[in-house]
């Protein structure tokens, strides 16, 4: 069972949103998180788009997001919102189907004017489905992400940290609810000094 579900609501496998999940993913099984994925992209279009319920892989899909204890909901932004493929997937949700997740928000977008996306796109949609714990996210601008010589996607230094700050919170929050609290990260003692 992953301890984190990472959803990538982008429809590229060679988005720039890539790089943030591959920095994002390894630091979460550097404390011995188990971290699972689904790529929306990878799920049956016709599935998706007829709002198939029944489809193995939803039912499969919809298992992984079940079983998970956090979710980090990552997407691309386009026309002030994230990707309609993600909402496809979102509607096939359970009605509750976040309830009692701890939910991290990340999306990448071309200006700084749509960083309320997350607030005001996605968030309402995550309270409808049940989420109640969700941590502040992290919005990255695309120049943020580039590729170096070899084709690698890096991210600039400012928002590795806003990411690792973000990442820390999430595995405190998800250690803490599942009772690892032995394995909170250095430093990290608020929950254990009873705050």
């Amino acid at each position: 069972m992953p301890d984190v579900l990472i959803l990538s609501g982008s429809p590229s496998r060679t988005s720039r949103l890539n790089g943030i999940l591959e920095h994002a993913r390894p630091l979460l099984q550097e404390r011995g998180l188990n971290v699972g994925g689904i790529h929306v992209s990878d799920l049956p279009a016709e599935a998706l788009i007829t709002a198939d319920f029944e489809h193995p892989a939803i039912q499969e899909a919809n298992r992984q997001v079940e079983n998970a204890d956090a979710v980090l909901i990552a997407s691309p932004v386009y026309k002030a919102s994230y990707t309609g493929i993600l909402k496809t997937y979102l509607d096939l949700l359970p009605q509750k189907g976040l309830h009692g997740k701890i939910i991290l928000p990340v999306f990448i977008g071309g200006t700084i004017n749509h960083l309320l996306a997350i607030d005001y796109a996605l968030k309402p949609v995550l309270s409808v489905l049940g989420a109640r714990h969700i941590l502040g996210g992290v919005y990255v601008i695309d120049s943020q992400v580039q590729r170096d010589r070899r084709g690698q996607l890096v991210l600039e230094e400012e928002v590795k940290q806003r990411l690792n700050d973000a990442l820390r919170e999430l595995i405190e929050e998800v250690l803490w609810h599942s009772g690892k609290k032995n394995r909170l990260l250095p430093g990290v003692n608020r929950r254990a000094a009873g705050n």
